[in-house]
């Protein structure tokens, strides 16, 4: 969120909770990237807000209701409250559960992977609309393509990001496999370790797909508990995830701290993996 947004952001989500009956006497900045995430104080609720104009947290209240009635792993809306998105000020605001980490260092492999197995499941029993995961493909294509959005992107990176997202889209969607809805992005930092163990947040970039393209958002070792992935397909989502995330970098609006430095390491990590295995060579195994 841009700097000068912040204060009045961070106002939005207080009036609405204290609105609410829920007493604000401070605020704790727990991520500041596209939307702002507050813990609110004493009431100990998380305040997630956003400008008006992204209307995506509607999905996102709507989705986290229908999991939590079937037992997904996720982080509740605040039982306090009516699960609803509030307006106030040219933003939305939405209201969570804060769930204190239960340990420092993070889900370990076994349980990261119990956990998305859990989440996919609750997932086929809700049925809600999603994109497919090649339309946010398609957006990380387009910014790609976009000089002015992407000024700093130099031309040779330019063409590599655009070969790669386009042929990979094309090969993992072309393999026919199983899709379902999914996370999106279930990355680390979409995971909280707490008392009630590990929990999914941020459900705004569902989308659907195959199971593969949300275990390439995890760390490595996690597939090694999900004997049931097609390893040749999680192979090229990996790449293909790691080409999206380098684009949405490259963003002139970007707002993800130490983002440049990051576009720039990922970009030497797709170099690396098509210098050794060729665009070609990733994920156009047939299936079985």
């Amino acid at each position: 969120m841009q700097v000068s947004e912040v204060p009045r952001a961070t106002a939005a989500a207080s009036s609405v909770a204290v609105s609410l009956g829920l007493p604000v006497d401070a605020t704790l900045v727990l991520q500041d990237s596209d939307k702002l995430t507050l813990r609110l104080l004493p009431c100990d609720v998380v305040a997630r807000v956003a400008p008006a104009a992204r209307q995506v947290a509607r999905f996102e209240v709507e989705l986290a209701r229908r999991l939590a009635a079937v037992g997904a792993p996720i982080a509740a809306l605040d039982p306090r409250v009516a699960p609803r998105v509030h307006e106030r000020d040219g933003f939305v605001v939405t209201l969570w559960t804060h769930h204190p980490p239960a340990t420092p260092h993070g889900v370990a492999p076994a349980d990261y992977a119990d956990a998305l197995r859990r989440l996919h499941a609750g997932m086929r029993e809700v049925d809600v609309p999603a994109p497919h995961f090649t339309d946010r493909v398609d957006q990380a294509r387009r910014l790609v393509a976009d000089r002015d959005r992407t000024p700093a992107l130099a031309d040779p990176d330019r063409e590599l990001l655009g070969r790669v997202l386009g042929d990979l889209r094309h090969s993992v969607g072309a393999r026919g496999a199983a899709e379902q809805l999914l996370h999106g992005e279930p990355h680390p930092g979409n995971l909280l370790a707490t008392g009630n163990g590990p929990l999914f947040i941020d459900l705004e970039t569902c989308c659907r797909g195959p199971v593969e393209f949300d275990l390439a958002h995890a760390p490595e070792e996690v597939a090694e508990y999900c004997p049931e992935a097609d390893q040749d397909l999680l192979r090229a989502c990996r790449v293909l995830v790691l080409a999206m995330v380098t684009a949405w970098r490259w963003d002139r609006d970007d707002q993800l701290p130490d983002g440049r430095r990051l576009a720039a390491e990922w970009l030497d990590r797709l170099r690396t993996a098509v210098a050794r295995d060729g665009v070609d060579g990733l994920g156009d195994h047939p299936p079985g």
